[in-house]
């Protein structure tokens, strides 16, 4: 089933977010409440995920960023074991410019609270700006980047990703990676992304730079932001974890039932850098 879903939504989106982006001239952009930004391309790319989605799982509890959490036909899914959770474009601020290529469309299947598959289309983050399509399989232990198995990063990764929102402080911690000789990113883009380079190398893949981190962290992240890339990490033998150290997930339903799914905070990365930023938080 997998297979065919996410086959299908690359055919689906792909010219989609390629229409959006050559008519960003007049593209109408909103700010939202917690001041991210969105756009009709967002609530279409919603639409076609959560449509194709339901034709291939129509019991499902969907998790999305602009529509929220909606509930399938109970009588297929009686156990409620299986969430969807979609961020149709992760980066939006990045998508509505035309410089940028940091943008992508997620989506995450999860049983019983653990994210098992995920799929992740990147239109423009490959070499010359084009396609990438992440397909993780948690069971096999695998990501595949266009269709090829990805490497973790090397050990010898010298970037952390630690996004923080625009016009907030430095944190004592980053002094402190700088200090064990890391070169960190604090501007945000997708957060996705920046957790799928701390689970694999982009290096073959794409021309963005860095092609990997060794450790990603984020504040107030929410769910739709995060579970494809925890999905990723777990797959590539990567710890994620909350601030008290205890796991990531699985999450509890109720938490996927709230407006907006936030966890206070997310670390990933191999275990040695987990470790040091938990004891320097």
């Amino acid at each position: 089933m997998l297979e065919r879903l996410w086959a299908e939504l690359e055919e689906a989106l792909l010219p989609v977010l390629r229409r959006y982006r050559s008519e960003l001239a007049s593209l109408r952009v909103q700010e939202k409440a917690d001041r991210s930004l969105l756009t009709e391309a967002d609530l279409e790319v919603e639409r076609i995920i959560i449509s194709a989605i339901r034709r291939y799982d129509p019991g499902a509890r969907i998790v999305a960023e602009e529509s929220g959490s909606t509930n399938g036909d109970a009588s297929t899914d009686a156990d409620g074991s299986r969430a969807w959770v979609v961020d149709p474009i992760d980066g939006t601020a990045e998508f509505v410019d035309v410089s940028r290529s940091e943008f992508c469309s997620v989506v995450c299947l999860l049983e019983d609270g653990e994210p098992r598959a995920a799929y992740v289309l990147a239109p423009e983050l490959g070499v010359g700006r084009s396609a990438l399509s992440f397909v993780v399989d948690r069971t096999e232990a695998s990501v595949k980047v266009n269709g090829s198995f990805a490497r973790a990063p090397a050990m010898a990764a010298r970037w952390a990703s630690v996004t923080r929102s625009k016009g907030t402080p430095s944190r004592a911690f980053e002094e402190g990676l700088q200090g064990m000789g890391l070169d960190l990113k604090t501007r945000t883009t997708s957060q996705t992304i920046d957790m799928l380079r701390t689970a694999v190398d982009l290096d073959p893949y794409s021309d963005l730079e860095p092609a990997a981190f060794r450790l990603f962290y984020r504040e107030q992240q929410k769910v739709w932001d995060g579970a494809a890339g925890i999905c990723a990490g777990a797959a590539m033998g990567m710890l994620a974890v909350g601030p008290d150290g205890h796991p990531r997930t699985p999450v509890d339903p109720s938490f996927l039932r709230l407006a907006e799914p936030t966890f206070d905070a997310t670390v990933m990365g191999e275990p040695g850098a987990v470790a040091w930023l938990l004891e320097n938080l």
